[in-house]
């Protein structure tokens, strides 16, 4: 659970953005959003392994361009 306190003379507005910062850091809006329907496993397996051939193919033009 991600949580925010005010600092002392701190403006709301600047709370607001270091709780932005943290839910951006932490994924928690990926989580949210993939969780709001139902992914069947199969597709939930090909989502993955389409990630990791993005991932894979990242990897090597990064290699080859050293």
């Amino acid at each position: 659970m991600l949580t925010v306190s005010l600092k002392k003379n701190e403006s709301v507005d600047k709370a607001i953005r270091r709780l932005k910062k943290k839910v951006d850091r932490e994924g928690v809006l990926k989580i949210v959003r993939q969780n709001a329907y139902y992914e069947k496993p199969s597709e939930k397996r090909l989502r993955k392994q389409k990630a990791a051939r993005r991932n894979a193919a990242r990897i090597m033009k990064m290699k080859a361009g050293r």
